[in-house]
């Protein structure tokens, strides 16, 4: 029988290149200590880490009349930016979120989100432009490193070693041992508190043994689906169709993909031949632009790439879908001898003004073809050029411009 698995895999929260997301996070000044300020003024904070202990003292006004107009505002801003200096002469900390834009201009927030004034930001970028460069210069890698990626996806692919199951162990620690409350000479003389200390361990031997069997519950539900598990992927995955759907579909959950991606299969009826189709990503879903930092300016500078460029990135990066999805049936289905991959993207349609799937390849590649790999040397190997060692269909320009094919067909 054949069947087929529909899943969609979505991208992490911050994981997409973004120009204008905002996460970066600075805390200026020693741990336990802060500043805060909204409606009600400007506190400063303080406390010793692991204590409990703090204070909170008001620094500047608010609660009172407000003066109206813009001298009222600028001089509100004024005595805030005071404050901050103040602040952080005295060795206090301030939590700020940096926002790059989308022409590489670094924008300051509060915490809460409200921006921080000009003048605030003169204030921090003197105290802290080393701890400001260094986010920024990490956020940069960060950005540069997701673009990299996107043509490099079929390095990640798994050898076809890997078949073998793996168990994982239960992650959870057990609770710590019950230690009951140890008893003084308060409690030798005085029974009414020799009798609440006796009650108190009972009432945490208690709450221990309660936590201890939901912990014995939730290892246990853990431990019987892992033989689940290993019996369907050890055995079931030589000839049952469901374990072979369930398996698959984990394996391709599994893997971190750098943009949307949805895939559809079929197993052949003897489940030795399986068919994939991959919804591919557009083009206008790849980055335009390389990061990088002028060393005396707290901003970036973003390169924008050449449309081939552009083009190129984008052929490796589908190609490298092809290849990484391909790594994932062999490695995980031992019984299928051939897999047909076959990627489409939506392109609009002139004859009735929507969308149309236009497939880009379709390849067909065998067992033993694929064990010609070096899967050690994956840096070393191209996606597109080894797509082409198989049997594809595929016209594409050298620079990635594709034009329609027909998908082969799973007999």
């Amino acid at each position: 029988m054949a069947f087929r698995f529909q899943r969609r895999i979505r991208l992490a929260p911050g994981v997409r290149l973004n120009l204008s997301k905002r996460g970066l996070g600075l805390s200026v000044g020693p741990r336990g200590a802060s500043l805060s300020m909204g409606p009600s003024g400007v506190h400063g904070h303080a406390g010793l880490p692991g204590t409990g202990l703090a204070y909170r003292r008001k620094l500047i006004g608010g609660g009172g009349p407000r003066r109206k107009g813009v001298s009222g505002a600028s001089a509100a801003a004024s005595g805030h930016a005071a404050a901050l200096k103040a602040q952080l002469d005295e060795g206090g900390s301030f939590e700020v979120q940096l926002a790059v834009e989308e022409g590489g201009q670094v924008s300051y927030f509060h915490a809460d989100g409200t921006p921080l004034s000009s003048d605030e930001v003169r204030v921090l970028r003197r105290h802290a432009e080393d701890s400001i460069r260094e986010q920024l210069r990490a956020h940069c890698e960060r950005l540069n490193a997701d673009l990299d990626r996107l043509g490099r996806l079929h390095e990640e692919t798994p050898p076809l070693e890997s078949l073998g199951y793996a168990t994982r162990d239960f992650g959870e620690p057990p609770p710590p041992p019950f230690q009951p409350q140890p008893s003084n000479w308060r409690h030798a003389i005085w029974s009414p508190a020799r009798r609440r200390l006796e009650e108190e361990n009972r009432q945490r031997r208690a709450d221990f043994d309660e936590q201890y069997r939901a912990w014995e519950w939730r290892k246990a539900e853990h431990d019987a689906a892992e033989f689940s598990r290993h019996l369907r992927e050890s055995d079931g995955v030589w000839d049952d169709p469901d374990a072979m759907e369930q398996t698959l579909s984990e394996r391709l959950e599994e893997i971190d993909w750098p943009r949307e991606t949805l895939i559809n299969f079929d197993l052949g009826s003897d489940v030795r031949t399986i068919a994939v189709d991959i919804d591919l990503p557009c083009e206008e879903e790849m980055p335009d632009r390389y990061w990088g930092m002028p060393p005396k300016q707290l901003r970036l500078t973003p390169r924008k790439l050449s449309a081939t460029r552009q083009r190129e990135l984008y052929r490796d990066h589908v190609h490298g879908i092809a290849f990484r999805v391909l790594g994932a049936v062999f490695a995980r289905l031992p019984a299928v001898d051939e897999a047909r991959i076959s990627g489409y993207r939506q392109i609009p349609d002139p004859a009735t003004g929507g969308q149309r799937d236009q497939y880009l390849y379709s390849v067909k590649v065998r067992r033993d073809q694929w064990e010609r790999i070096h899967f050690d040397r994956l840096d070393q190997v191209d996606p597109v050029a080894s797509m082409e060692a198989f049997t594809l269909r595929r016209d594409m320009t050298k620079t990635g411009i594709f034009r329609d094919i027909e998908p082969l067909k799973l007999v």
